[in-house]
């Protein structure tokens, strides 16, 4: 049987780094800690990524491309049902580069790059989540007036960005931890979708209030 051939380094280094920034937060991972855990020199690390900066981008960029090609979904969707599971899957790609959020402004405040690109995530996301609503209204699903639509979305879109900042101040020690995700991200879905309630077609709402009741044992 054939070897898997071993994976690229900068690849491994990345994947690490993901890893220790999800858990420790970015601030209190430095690049000899990343190092150490692999096994690897700092010259071996400095080979590929020569700045913290540059982890930090790559794998923001990872995320952006990701966030992007997900973010297309919106499109598709025109009831209730879509739209919780569109959101759940937004909350598990930002679960899965949490750093980001949970050290957001400080990451913004250090990074003229990841200032300017994050202004074009919240661009997509808003976009995105109007176009939610447009495909909503369209099928029926939701009866909104045009003037209360953006300020819903915008509301939308900033539950989404600082949501698992919320979960982190309520229980520092836990929320951010693997074990609490699927809680966390079925909170947020509920909280986003929430916003909605009050333009949802009677079935539409009942239909909500179903799932959540269905999820709500993993919400609490």
């Amino acid at each position: 049987m054939a070897k898997k051939p071993p994976r690229r380094t900068a690849e491994r280094i990345l994947e690490v780094t993901l890893e220790l920034f999800n858990r420790f937060g970015e601030p209190n991972v430095s690049t000899t800690l990343i190092s150490a855990e692999l096994n690897i020199s700092p010259g071996n690390l400095y080979y590929h990524y020569p700045a913290k900066d540059e982890l930090i981008n790559s794998l923001f960029d990872r995320y952006e491309h990701a966030l992007n090609e997900l973010l297309h979904a919106a499109d598709g969707v025109r009831d209730v049902e879509d739209a919780w599971f569109f959101l759940h899957s937004l909350f598990e790609l930002i679960w899965q580069y949490r750093f980001l959020y949970r050290d957001l402004n400080d990451l913004l405040s250090k990074n003229r790059r990841l200032e300017t690109h994050f202004q074009s995530v919240l661009k997509n996301k808003t976009r995105a989540i109007t176009d939610l609503l447009g495909g909503m209204v369209r099928a029926g699903a939701v009866q909104i007036a045009p003037t209360e639509a953006p300020v819903t979305a915008t509301g939308m879109v900033v539950l989404l960005t600082y949501w698992l900042s919320f979960e982190y101040v309520r229980d520092p020690r836990r929320a951010l931890e693997p074990e609490q995700a699927q809680r966390a991200l079925l909170r947020g879905a509920h909280q986003v979708l929430n916003l909605l309630a009050p333009y949802l077609e009677p079935a539409q709402r009942a239909h909500f209030l179903g799932l959540v009741q269905a999820y709500g044992n993993e919400e609490n």
